[in-house]
């Protein structure tokens, strides 16, 4: 009995220790990472390596690697996925940034305020295949197309806006814009009201313009919250798949001109079987993803010791 009070008391003491308790409550979060995303990935590059057929796997070293390096229409998927990532970076960061700094001001009534942030956020609880569907039709051929409609009311004929690359890349911006300026607004507005506002009324005293006051105090004090919206940015843009399937109605756009590089890995390692491969293009896009978000957080200073 004496020593099962001891183990006992050992126990609690473990449990109860000041230098244990942090680790037991990130233990969850570290177990559901290594389960879910270290495991696979560790498994995804043994695979790169591989050539996976049916019930077997033989050791091919870095040739699906090299044959990647060879394949045109993967550098033309890493093209569209690059210059959508750009093109989402360049709208939804400076839009909704303007948004969220016109809620936060004093212009207009508090209820107005409440209703357009919702309405704005609504589109980020929408399916993205629901949304794809729906701008498969705004975007139509066909002269009742919503698009084509105003396309006819500025005076030039019905587009083809899925047959071309760049009327095609307008409608999967469009998509973008609809989706997720509302989430960025609500995070750059988050960190605008995390904001003292006495910086704003010394400012004011001061005789800074509200312009002046935007670009020296709201914008470097939401620092952290812009290189957290731009990280997150460019994983999305890199990895955006599913609107571009919708769009198309599949996975063969014209010219392939919608396929990106999360596409053409669905295509070849879905579609096709060709798993080994299909691995080596995952690996390659987790290296490209993880380089610019590294030299993007080395280069905005998110790294650096604060001053004491």
């Amino acid at each position: 009995m004496a020593l099962i009070k001891e183990d006992q008391t050992a126990v609690k003491q473990l449990l109860y220790s000041k230098r244990l308790a942090p680790y037991l409550f990130i233990l969850p979060f570290l177990v559901t990472l290594a389960v879910f995303w270290v495991v696979p990935l560790g498994r995804s590059f043994v695979m790169s390596t591989q050539e996976v057929l049916y019930g077997q796997t033989a050791f091919i070293g870095g040739a699906n690697y090299e044959r990647l390096w060879q394949d045109r229409i993967f550098w033309q998927a890493l093209f569209n996925s690059m210059r959508y990532m750009v093109l989402t970076l360049v709208l939804l960061i400076p839009i909704p940034l303007a948004l969220a700094a016109l809620v936060n001001s004093s212009i207009g009534s508090a209820r107005i305020k409440a209703f357009f942030k919702a309405s704005m956020f609504v589109p980020a609880l929408t399916s993205v295949v629901v949304a794809g569907i729906v701008f498969r039709l705004i975007f139509a051929e066909s002269d009742s197309a919503m698009m084509n409609q105003v396309a006819e009311f500025f005076g030039f004929g019905p587009v083809r806006w899925l047959r071309s690359d760049l009327t095609g890349l307008v409608a999967l911006l469009a998509i973008a814009l609809w989706r997720w300026t509302g989430v960025n607004m609500m995070y750059f507005l988050a960190g605008m009201q995390a904001i003292p506002t006495e910086y704003y009324e010394a400012a004011s005293i001061d005789g800074a313009s509200k312009l002046r006051q935007f670009i020296h105090i709201t914008i470097p004090n939401i620092r952290p919250t812009i290189v957290y919206v731009v990280t997150i940015s460019v994983y999305g843009g890199l990895a955006m798949f599913l609107e571009s399937f919708m769009l198309y109605a599949g996975n063969n756009s014209p010219n392939n001109q919608g396929l990106t590089v999360v596409g053409y890995l669905y295509r070849k390692g879905i579609e096709e079987n060709d798993l080994g491969f299909a691995s080596a293009v995952g690996v390659v896009l987790l290296v490209i993803v993880m380089t610019i978000n590294i030299c993007y957080l080395v280069a905005s200073g998110t790294f650096k010791k604060e001053a004491a």
